[in-house]
């Protein structure tokens, strides 16, 4: 059998004008060799797979070529490559400088290649610092990694830095397409996009995926083979799948997300893939922005036709939802139904239903289908106004015991008119305001019924609401309420005909017997059998002082109940 040569290998460029996106550091390169500007010390930085290795290389051949060697001198025995992950001591540093000392023996200089330099030692680090700040004239050094982060300041102080950038999509298509012509392979435009996203913006990657890809298909490359091998989601299946959202239908994407699956796909990738395919279809809307859209020409005419069929708000609030779902999924106890439960939010989106339209109308829109009226909804732009539409005859229609007038016209039913009151303020169930206000209602409910019903108005002594009062207060500390309990015990309840009064230090405390004063009431009134009863509470700011004891007067009210305690105190000559 053949040895088979991968095409990262077979393909690596021999020459600056074949490396493929970086042109910025290769013209750099060129200039710095022509003008004789070239450092002595070079970092090449950036992602894996991007030529940093590979550009050193050829950097080292240049700059020992001066036109008489031969076409296939490499110049092995000046260029020296040193892997820094497996020769990271300082024993491996002082071999690599006694080594520099020595001139080459053919060509200019010596060329040291340090690959995955951020893997040296802390001692080997400064080992290396006194050479690479004062080599010798014949020697450069070219150090390459993927994580600057972790090379010390230093070392990078003494060196000139090259960022290697991704390579983009574009251009790893063109040259994924060049290495198909010159196999023979016949490649779908689509195909080789699918590859060169896949890559990541390695090159490197990319060339790999293509040889496992020509592996499994043969000489022909096809989209439906690729996406097969990659096990990646096919741009077919973000297309349905915004077709179904769009037209509503959740039981059909439900489906297709459960078929998704059944393939071995993750929910993750799948609702974060179709966040993208809404970022794409928005910029497919804007002329200037189709440029943005990094896919094959026959898949842009598809993303072009169903741009069309979504507005841009639909598209914002998909790629809200999906977001969302996207940073929610990892910390989900149940993905599946995270993805299912934002899918039916994305179906429901357009969904022009009674549940989605029904916040613009007063009334709900079922009321007026049972009786055969079409509404009007109530938008901010328009206001509603008492006059009817279309009036050439009119008539009262009775709705929840009001009367509006309804228009009658040959042609289309008619519709009420409901006049709002701009003036009428909703009150949030969730304030205290609210609470309050919901208790005060229920007070005067009471009082209303008391006022329409002949209920019994008994006589009572101030005893006998003491201790009522007492029952009361032992009831809310044994349901646990010993806040309310403390603030009722503060003063003993006084009778004033039929008013309780109530005297208390401040207003907080007042407050709080006034919200929970319709329990209090419904249980004196029911127990003393007189629905006349009600609170007349004041605040006497001077007895809060009385509440301000110092040790000697607690001591004294504690006398006043048990005589013995000062006994105690005279016994073991005690402190107050």
């Amino acid at each position: 059998m053949e040895h088979f040569v991968v095409s990262a290998r077979k393909y690596r460029p021999q020459t600056f004008k074949d490396v493929v996106g970086q042109q910025a550091i290769t013209n750099t390169l060129l200039n710095a060799i022509e003008n004789n500007h070239l450092a002595q010390g070079l970092l090449f930085t950036g992602p894996r797979g991007v030529g940093k290795t590979t550009c050193a290389r050829i950097l080292a051949k240049m700059i020992n070529s001066d036109g008489t060697e031969k076409a296939d001198e490499d110049f092995a025995f000046n260029i020296f490559e040193l892997d820094a992950a497996s020769n990271n001591s300082v024993d491996d540093i002082r071999n690599l400088t006694d080594q520099v000392r020595i001139p080459p023996q053919v060509g200019k200089y010596k060329v040291y290649i340090i690959d995955e330099v951020h893997m040296l030692s802390q001692a080997a680090f400064n080992a290396f610092l006194k050479t690479l700040e004062e080599p010798p004239k014949h020697c450069i050094f070219i150090l390459a990694t993927t994580e600057k982060h972790k090379i010390i300041p230093t070392i990078l102080s003494r060196c000139q830095i090259f960022d290697f950038k991704r390579i983009t999509v574009k251009d790893a298509k063109s040259y994924l397409k060049y290495i198909a012509d010159e196999q023979g392979i016949t490649a779908e435009d689509d195909a080789l996009h699918i590859i060169a996203q896949k890559a990541d913006g390695a090159m490197r990657d990319a060339l790999s995926i293509f040889d496992r890809v020509v592996s499994f298909s043969g000489k022909n490359l096809t989209r439906q083979a690729v996406t097969e091998n990659l096990n990646v989601l096919d741009y077919e299946t973000y297309f349905t799948s915004t077709d179904l959202i769009l037209e509503n239908k959740i039981p059909e994407l439900l489906l297709l997300f459960n078929s998704i699956l059944a393939k071995g796909f993750d929910g993750h990738h799948y609702i974060a893939g179709l966040a993208s395919h809404f970022r794409d279809l928005l910029v497919c809307q804007n002329p200037s922005t189709v440029e943005l859209l990094e896919v094959g020409e026959e898949t842009q005419v598809k993303y072009l036709e169903q741009s069309r069929k979504a507005s841009q708000a639909v598209l914002f609030e998909g790629i809200e939802l999906a977001n969302d779902c996207d940073l929610k999924y990892k910390s989900s106890k149940n993905q599946r139904l995270l993805v299912e439960l934002c899918l039916m939010q994305l179906a429901s989106i357009t969904f022009d239903g009674e549940k989605k339209n029904s916040k613009n109308f007063i009334i709900p829109p079922s009321y007026f289908a049972k009786i055969g009226i079409k509404p009007i909804p109530v938008n901010k732009d328009t206001k509603a106004s008492s006059q009817p539409v279309n009036a050439t005859k009119s008539k009262p229609v009775s709705i929840e015991n009001k009367t509006v007038k309804q228009s009658v016209n040959t042609f289309e039913t008619s519709r009420p008119t409901i006049t709002m009151d701009a003036k009428k303020k909703v009150t949030s169930g969730l304030s205290l305001k609210s609470i309050r206000a919901k208790k005060e209602h229920q007070i005067r409910q009471m009082d209303v019924v008391v006022d329409e019903t002949d209920l019994p108005k008994d006589s009572f002594t101030e005893a006998q609401l003491v201790a009522v009062w007492n029952v009361f207060v032992k009831e809310l500390e044994a349901t646990g309420k010993f806040n309310l309990a403390s603030i009722l015990s503060i003063d003993v309840p006084k009778v004033n005909g039929t008013a309780i009064q109530l005297e208390f230090p401040n207003a907080t405390n007042k407050l709080e017997v006034e919200r929970e004063s319709y329990e209090l009431l419904s249980y004196i009134r029911k127990e003393l059998n007189n629905y006349d009863i009600h609170l007349d509470m004041t605040v006497n700011e001077e007895m809060e002082k009385q509440y301000a004891y110092t040790t000697a007067e607690q001591f004294e009210k504690l006398k006043e109940k048990n005589p013995a305690i000062d006994v105690l105190k005279k016994t073991f000559g005690l402190d107050y």
